[in-house]
């Protein structure tokens, strides 16, 4: 199977598996949502819970490449931000969307997917991946690029898929380019 069409298979079923094991699916916000700070404690988790940890690049047509502060590692609390904000159609908690997307390992700092290596766009039902994804992206506009921070509660948690690169609990850092919601 394809890693991208193997990477989203995962997702789905993984994020039926963490709403089974407690973490439930809460509504997705109905607005934006705004950067969270984290209540950081445990060692592996960072100082530096909010969006200024994090650095990419704003030209929609190539791909970003995502810096990531020194210090900065697993956050508590999901971190939202619009790097570009689109014009389009705001996606809904029940819509399919198209998008380009990168994703980084918050601790180990690699790459583990991208769907600009595929040299095409991923699409996908928002309520069928991981929880992160379905908080995240509602309320994004058509056109927008959105810096994802999710932390492993709202990703993987400790059965990350296997061969993926991410640790258990890791936080994924995303960036993810709205093409179109069909």
């Amino acid at each position: 199977m394809h890693k991208k069409a193997y990477t989203l298979a995962l997702a789905l079923a993984l994020s039926g598996a963490l709403a089974l094991t407690g973490c439930t699916s809460s509504p997705s916000p109905t607005s934006t949502p705004s950067d969270v700070t984290s209540s950081a404690t445990p060692s592996n988790t960072s100082s530096a819970g909010d969006a200024s940890a994090y650095t990419m690049g704003t030209d929609m047509g190539k791909k970003p490449t995502i810096e990531i502060a020194a210090g900065a590692g697993n956050v508590d609390n999901l971190i939202v931000k619009d790097v570009v904000e689109g014009t389009g159609a705001a996606v809904q908690s029940t819509d399919n969307v198209t998008v380009q997307y990168v994703g980084i390992g918050a601790l180990s700092r690699q790459q583990f997917d991208a769907s600009w290596d595929a040299g095409t766009t991923a699409s996908f039902p928002l309520n069928g991946v991981i929880l992160g994804w379905q908080q995240g992206l509602v309320g994004m506009k058509v056109g927008g690029r959105r810096l994802l921070v999710i932390p492993g509660a709202l990703a993987y948690g400790s059965t990350p898929p296997d061969g993926s690169g991410i640790q258990a609990n890791e936080t994924l850092i995303f960036v993810v380019d709205l093409i179109s919601i069909p």
